[in-house]
């Protein structure tokens, strides 16, 4: 098959790869499956997806389409080739104001498409929980909804038409037709016209029609993705009388591309919501309470009705991002309904929000009712959004594992549903998770389970098969918007009956003959409890570590929290920083979670002694900048800088460290050498000739200038200057200067900047002889080295750091590693975590000042100034952005704004290395760069970061500062 695929790849205009790696990445997506695919296909054009028709109809294989992966029921799995649409299919083809309509091909983005709308007040309405990262391809296939169906509906009602290829290579064009062109297309001699007849013959059978009318769910279940949705057909002519014009589209919608291959969608727009909006957060102290009260609040002209149960809320806790979004949860909830309502004046909502209110009161069943407006309604739907990820985050082996999440059943219905749903559950000892979509009678239910264990597969199915027999009770729909797939799809004969079901089989037989369109979903599924994951009842394998990751229960567990949910997706036009160079080259094998399904794999499944010993790893994490987004933004808390720190320490076992990489992790002390003599070294450095020589030796970009060693360092500054400093010292709190191994050899003028201001505004400044940071070791996988760094740092500040003398640095991915990596590292983690809760990075410490009214704005200028601010990306994952717009709003008239940029490219040795200096600039190009670059000439340019400050200065030309030295410059 090999020679074949090489065949075909010299004809294809895209990318085809059947390596291990791309195989690897390929054969999960968000759900519990795993299945190997033969390959994987980044097709270009309708002229590549042709030949991959054809390749799969001669070579008996299949095709799987592929946008962003994040599928829940195992649709993007599968053994043939994984088509991947998501790279080139991204072009919004036309918009049609007028019309209200929007032609996309599938791989564009949702909220990428609504932010291009949104100029033209125009949107398209389903949003689901992934929306920053899915593409209209996968919501078409999945028919998929999300918060906003109660207002605008699902994706079946907004397809107008569809371009697409049939399992013949026939272009065909789907959407409405008058009744006479239906007759017209039963008559033609093309697969296209087989699809007409074989639909008419299926759906103008009286039996047929009772049937589907009987069996399906129930009509006023707009959420349902029960099979093929052959019962919305039977809503339009000729099969209704005085029904709706027949669009074809409604039947592709949630076929999940196992009829034919989609090339170009047009879509019907709504526009813009009203712009006064508002959210109710009803609490409530049960979840029978909570769902009692849905029926009654949906008689509201409501725009969401969200709910979140404790499980939920109680995730939201341990995670960094989250957590600052939990603001307005009052009590300990067992429950919380987000009711969002919007109006065109401010008068009318107050009149809705206070007639809500008065309903929920009179109500009596929830307990607190907080009205949320502006960013504070963003940062609650973030939170409920978040929810899916966050269950990912449940350390341990036993997962919300989605089975049954995705039941429908008519608002009357809900609450009785939910009972027997709940008693169901104690009877499997199961406490199910509670959230999503109440308002339009979808709740997302997980039992939580051990997929590795045997007797939890065994009550994976019994759950799930349970669960069916009760939707199908109430005549519910067993998928309301995440599709049947795998987990799903073998049910589908309980939930609409078989004869119902033998109609689908002819509908998938007539589109797709060969069986060549993502095969085993919807009908003819294999068993929902085969091709899991995980091997059952396997032997964990044993896997010593430098770093420790006991709080995951091993560095496999942190590999396996990853869920497959793809947060690491969204471009680089939202906000985050993850993943930076997924952004930059809109590849999966440069996501986070392909890093973390890679190195799941290897260590689960290779033969070698040493796991790590694997070229796809290193291919894996090549690009991976250790920026440490993934640690906060990623809702499973997927820390990959941390595994690939240990990835390249336990690589470097059977493969030796290149010259470069020990250069770039033993630099400290090269540059204490070099500052003995910093006139010579500046001079070789700066030299044009004797520059290029070292770039050479280093396999530095010859487009990189090289950084210069300070003429003093700061640790001389400090032995000379400190007791000069503490002469006027007013302020309670001493402070321990970290003299990062940055700041004192290479920039230890910011370094004197900062005594300044420290000492200015009456703090004891202290200093002790301390060891370099380790970050540089870190960073290049030399953990040996770097333990020994924590641990000595850790004994010597372990005595003298507390509330009252606190340990301060200036450069934030030195001064932050005691908050992070020393807590894997050092043997003493009392010691080590008692020292980072009084670490503080040097903008967070006076940013606290301020809060306690220490640091006022009398020691500086009124002068006026706009500063333009980038934050390092340390500090945006383990702190805060805003403490550096806080010190730097302290002069009255200095006007801060931080930039809304992810990382700066740079990361350390990264964008020096020649090979990623692409990816380095392509990374700044995408935010921070265009920024400074708009920036006024007299606008300074702030930046904590000395990767940062160079990148920015190699990236426009521009000098950024530090923030410590703009506000020196500011003191009076």
């Amino acid at each position: 098959m090999k020679t074949k695929l090489e065949q075909l790849k010299n004809t294809f205009s895209g990318t085809i790869f059947y390596d291990d790696l791309h195989r690897i990445l390929y054969a999960t997506d968000a759900s519990v499956y795993r299945k190997l695919p033969l390959a994987v296909a980044y097709p270009k054009n309708t002229s590549d997806l042709k030949l991959l028709i054809d390749f799969a109809t001669t070579q008996k294989t299949s095709l799987i389409p592929r946008t962003a992966g994040t599928s829940l029921a195992g649709q993007c799995v599968g053994e043939g080739i994984v088509v991947d649409v998501s790279k080139y299919f991204t072009k919004i083809l036309s918009v049609d104001e007028k019309a209200k309509t929007v032609t996309v091909q599938p791989g564009v983005v949702r909220d990428e498409l609504n932010t291009y709308l949104k100029p033209l007040n125009l949107f398209f309405g389903p949003n689901t929980s992934t929306s920053n990262r899915c593409m209209i391809g996968g919501m078409v296939g999945n028919n998929s909804s999300g918060t906003t169906s109660v207002q605008y509906g699902v994706t079946r009602d907004k397809i107008i038409s569809m371009d697409v290829i049939l399992s013949d290579g026939s272009e065909v064009t789907f959407g409405e037709i008058t009744t006479e062109e239906f007759h017209q297309k039963r008559t033609l001699t093309t697969l296209e016209g087989s699809i007409y007849q074989k639909i008419y013959e299926l759906l103008i059978d009286k039996n047929n029609q009772a049937r589907i009318r009987i069996e399906f769910p129930k009509a006023e279940i707009h959420r349902r993705n029960t099979g093929y949705a052959i019962d919305e057909l039977l809503k339009t002519q000729p099969f209704s009388e005085n029904g709706e014009t027949f669009n074809m589209c409604r039947l592709l919608s949630g076929s999940e591309g196992t009829l034919a291959f989609t090339t170009k969608i047009t879509l019907q727009l709504d526009y813009l919501p009203p712009t006064h909006s508002c959210v109710v957060a009803a609490h409530y102290r049960s979840i029978e309470a909570c769902l009692q009260s849905v029926s009654g609040t949906m008689k509201h002209n409501l725009y969401t009705c969200e709910m979140m149960d404790k499980i939920i809320l109680d995730c939201t806790k341990s995670n960094l991002a989250q957590a600052k979004n939990r603001f307005f949860v009052k009590g300990d909830p067992q429950a919380i309904l987000l009711l969002e309502l919007r109006s065109n004046t401010e008068a009318d909502l107050a009149k809705q929000t206070n007639e809500l209110i008065i309903s929920l009161e009179n109500e009596g069943k929830s307990y607190d009712f907080p009205v949320l407006k502006g960013d504070e309604i963003a940062k609650a739907m973030e939170l409920r959004k978040a929810g899916l990820g966050l269950l990912g985050n449940i350390i341990g082996d036993k997962k919300a594992v989605a089975c049954i999440e995705d039941t429908a059943v008519a608002l009357e219905d809900l609450s009785k549903y939910i009972s027997e749903f709940s008693q169901l559950m104690k009877n499997y000892q199961q406490e199910a998770v509670y959230y999503a979509h109440a308002g339009a009678g979808e709740l997302h239910l997980r039992p939580i389970l051990n997929l590795k264990k045997k007797e939890d597969v065994v009550l994976f199915r019994k759950i799930t098969r349970d669960v069916a027999k009760l939707v199908k009770k109430y005549k519910g729909s067993f998928s309301g918007e995440h599709g049947d797939g795998i987990v799903r799809a073998e049910f589908i004969p309980i939930m609409i009956g078989e004869k119902n079901y033998e109609l689908l089989k002819e509908v998938k037989a007539v589109f797709d003959p060969n069986n060549i369109f993502n095969p085993g979903k919807i009908v003819d599924a294999a068993k929902m409890d085969t091709s899991l994951r995980y091997e059952i009842d396997r032997t964990e394998p044993e896997i010593e570590t430098i770093f420790d990751f006991s709080d995951s229960q091993g560095i496999l567990r942190a590999a396996e929290k990853c869920n497959g949910s793809g947060d690491c997706r969204k471009p680089a036009s939202f906000s985050g920083t993850m993943c930076p160079s997924y952004r930059a080259t809109t590849n999966e094998k440069d996501t986070t979670r392909a890093r973390a399904n890679a190195l799941r794999e290897f260590l689960t499944v290779s033969e070698k002694e040493n796991k790590f010993d694997q070229p796809e790893l290193k291919e894996v994490f090549d690009l991976c900048l250790s920026c440490k987004a993934c640690a906060s933004e990623c809702p499973s808390n997927v820390d990959v800088a941390a595994l690939k720190a240990e990835f390249l320490h336990q690589y470097y076992k059977s493969n030796t460290p290149t010259f470069r990489d020990k250069a770039f992790a033993f630099s400290t002390k090269s540059n204490r050498l070099a500052s003995r003599f910093s006139g010579l070294s500046n001079f070789v450095k700066t030299n044009s000739f004797t520059a290029k020589i070292i770039k050479n030796k280093l396999g530095v970009a010859q487009e990189r200038t090289l950084p210069i060693n300070s003429k003093k360092t700061l640790d001389k500054i400090l032995k000379k200057s400190v007791s000069q400093l503490n002469k006027s010292v007013s302020k309670a709190k001493k402070v321990y200067i970290f003299s990062d191994e940055f700041t004192n050899y290479l920039e230890s003028e910011i370094g004197q900047d900062a005594l300044v201001v420290l000492s200015t505004l009456g703090y004891e400044i202290k200093h002790v002889a301390h060891e370099e940071s380790g970050r540089t070791f870190i960073s290049k996988g030399f953990l040996e080295e770097a333990k020994k760094v924590a641990n000595k740092n850790v004994e010597i500040f372990k005595n003298i750091i507390n509330e009252n003398a606190v340990l301060v640095g200036i450069e934030p991915s030195a001064i932050l590693t005691f908050r992070d990596e020393y807590i894997r590292l050092a043997d003493d983690k009392v010691a080590a975590k008692h020292i980072a809760v009084h670490t503080y990075l040097l903008e967070e410490f006076l940013a606290a000042e301020i809060q306690a009214g220490e640091i006022t704005s009398e020691a500086f200028t009124e002068e006026a100034k706009n500063v333009k601010i980038h934050v390092h990306c340390y500090q945006k994952s383990l702190s805060n952005q805003k403490c550096t717009y806080d010190i730097l709003n302290l002069p009255k008239n200095y006007k801060p704004t931080i930039i809304a940029s992810g990382c700066c490219g740079m990361a350390g040795s990264f964008g020096y290395e020649k090979e990623h200096y692409e990816v380095s600039m392509n990374i700044g190009e995408q935010s921070l760069f265009p920024a400074v670059r708009a920036a006024e000439i007299d606008t300074m340019i702030a930046a904590n970061g000395t990767s940062c400050r160079h990148q920015i200065k190699d990236g426009t030309q521009k000098e950024a500062l530090h923030p410590i030295t703009i506000l020196r410059r500011a003191l009076r």
